[in-house]
């Protein structure tokens, strides 16, 4: 399984995407700095890797502030620093809400610790990464709890008669690449390859930032998955086409509202339109980390705007470089300079669209009457 993070004892590294497919290059992340411009410059990315990146990039300074000597004794000193390094790392990325959750749950452990008659600054540090670590194992956790009921619920619901296995559309990047390892969206593809009810995948090459041809179909392709690129304009023709016969849309989530409304990257609401439209079930694939029960409706969650150059140029090493020892990374101007450019990271896909949330305790879906109900999602104990 590919692997995005590396992390041991406080020396973290994560694959540079932004050099994906071309490049496999590991870069080293050793403080809350490193950590907010890896998030920010999308060398790391997906809402569940965000959050372990940035809070194992804080406990590597930590552990090596340890290492050092250079710790404060005091607790409430120590608990401070967290807390403010905390608050800047959620600056980072605004959209994905596993970054600020993740956040206020350790923020909340150092808090509890600092408590304790006779904690030390060294017993809030250390409290605070032994729950950062632990995030990385849950996540692989739930991440394969989502492929397998994401998998489960699109064979009793979304094979049509005289299928062979189903057929999948997903968009973005969900992946191994986006989480500690299986995925999400990307997961949900996994199990259904892996419980031999896959017939085929597509991927959307997903602009401006081409996270599904660069990440998504690099991961396919390691997998071994039969699996098709297609551009974001293609993806009605696609649904239309009978002899396709694709059955279901899977995407994942940065924030879920408390009425199932879904930020997601963007070009999420057109898939999900072109879905109800054809009648292709339209899935949304997330850990109930992604789930905001705080904010009401998607009108309530802050898109992230992105620079211009992603939308007026692209990357890539140039033409028959490939096989090169040392492949370059180029950028290439594909816009006429001087043209306006609107890029938002997400769009909005309201809940009246989606037909099933899956989570690492079960898919959800809508009620007697018509409307998500998420908040039961937090009464299991798993």
């Amino acid at each position: 399984m590919l692997q995005a993070i590396k992390y041991n004892k406080g020396d973290l590294e994560i694959l540079d995407q932004l050099q994906l497919p071309f490049v496999q290059k590991y870069i080293p992340i050793q403080t809350a700095e490193d950590g907010w411009h890896a998030i920010k410059d999308m060398k790391v990315r997906g809402a569940p890797a965000i959050a372990i990146v940035a809070m194992l990039a804080l406990a590597s300074e930590l552990t090596a502030a340890m290492k050092n000597d250079q710790l404060s004794k005091l607790p409430e000193e120590v608990c401070h620093v967290i807390r403010d390094k905390l608050t800047y790392l959620v600056t980072s990325r605004p959209t994905a809400v596993n970054l600020s959750d993740a956040a206020g749950k350790l923020e909340i452990v150092v808090t509890n610790c600092a408590k304790v008659t006779g904690s030390h600054g060294r017993d809030i540090a250390t409290a605070f990464i032994q729950a950062a670590e632990d995030m990385l194992g849950k996540d692989l956790e739930d991440n394969q709890r989502i492929g397998h009921n994401g998998a489960e619920w699109i064979a009793a619901n979304a094979i049509k008669p005289g299928n062979s296995g189903v057929a999948v559309l997903t968009h973005c990047n969900t992946g191994s690449l986006a989480t500690s390892g299986y995925g999400t969206a990307l997961g949900v593809v996994r199990s259904l390859a892996s419980k031999n009810i896959l017939r085929h995948a597509y991927c959307t090459e997903t602009r401006p930032y081409n996270q599904g041809s660069r990440l998504t179909a690099f991961e396919l392709v390691h997998d071994q998955i039969p699996a098709t690129l297609i551009t974001d304009s293609m993806a009605a023709a696609l649904l239309a086409d009978t002899r396709v016969g694709v059955n279901a849309i899977v995407v994942g989530a940065d924030r879920v509202a408390a009425n199932g409304d879904t930020a997601n990257k963007i070009g999420t609401y057109a898939l999900a339109v072109l879905a109800r439209h054809h009648g292709v079930k339209f899935l949304v694939a997330a850990p109930r980390t992604t789930i905001d029960l705080a904010t009401g409706s998607g009108q309530d969650i802050t898109i992230e705007q992105r620079p211009a150059s992603e939308v007026t140029s692209i990357k890539g090493p140039r033409g028959g470089a490939e096989a090169a020892d040392n492949i370059a990374i180029e950028t290439v101007q594909i816009a006429a300079p001087g043209i306006n450019v609107w890029n938002p990271a997400f769009d909005i896909t309201p809940s009246s669209l989606i037909d099933g949330i899956i989570t690492e305790v079960g898919v959800v879906e809508k009620g007697s009457d018509g409307q998500y109900h998420l908040g039961g999602l937090f009464d299991s104990s798993i």
